[in-house]
């Protein structure tokens, strides 16, 4: 029960974040709160291209804990792992940012979707 507690955490977090990542594909004005904080305001049609690809690999993401937890069709063992890992690389990449309103919105964020991630992979 914990377990599908924290890949729902997991899901809820990626959710938001995917939500987050349509609204910079079709113009919100947020540019300042990712791709290291580059752009003020809307970002350009490249960055908008990344965020679009961002939802891509968020749902993948999401899928591989929802699945190692059991809430969905199983997946490939290896996929929870990957996740795992790439939420690494996306945790230390936002505590490390130049942009302090990245850092200040992301690095917390991505650092609860670590653990819950890691609870997941480790208990199963």
């Amino acid at each position: 029960m914990i377990i599908q507690l924290a890949a729902g955490l997991y899901a809820l977090l990626i959710f938001a974040i995917i939500s987050f990542q349509a609204a910079l594909v079709v113009g919100a004005p947020w540019g300042h709160l990712t791709q290291g904080g580059r752009y003020q305001g809307q970002l350009p049609m490249r960055g908008r291209m990344v965020a679009g690809g961002s939802i891509a690999l968020l749902l993948c993401m999401g899928a591989a804990i929802a699945s190692t937890a059991g809430l969905v069709r199983p997946s490939p063992a290896w996929a929870g792992a990957l996740t795992v890992g790439v939420q690494t690389l996306s945790t230390v990449a936002n505590w490390a940012t130049p942009s302090t309103s990245e850092r200040r919105l992301w690095a917390p964020i991505n650092t609860v979707m670590l653990a819950a991630a890691l609870f997941v992979v480790a208990m199963v």
